[in-house]
């Protein structure tokens, strides 16, 4: 028997590789919080300084992400 997924959320590619100081991003998400701790891990994992904020966006609820350094 399958359990079935946590959420209904897609699995987002970061490209914090890509980016340059100063760029952003918004992720759509209906949770918030989980999604801020896989970002900071993701950039802490890909060695960059970010800065995250739950926001909104065209009236999607998320999380707009800033390289820093």
């Amino acid at each position: 028997m399958t359990t079935p997924p946590e959420n209904n959320e897609p699995e987002w590619l970061l490209p914090f590789d890509f980016m340059q100081i100063g760029e952003s991003f918004f992720i759509p998400t209906v949770q918030p919080a989980k999604m801020l701790y896989t970002i900071d891990s993701a950039a802490k994992r890909s060695g960059v300084r970010i800065k995250a904020f739950i926001t909104t966006y065209k009236n999607y609820m998320g999380v707009r992400v800033w390289r820093v350094s």
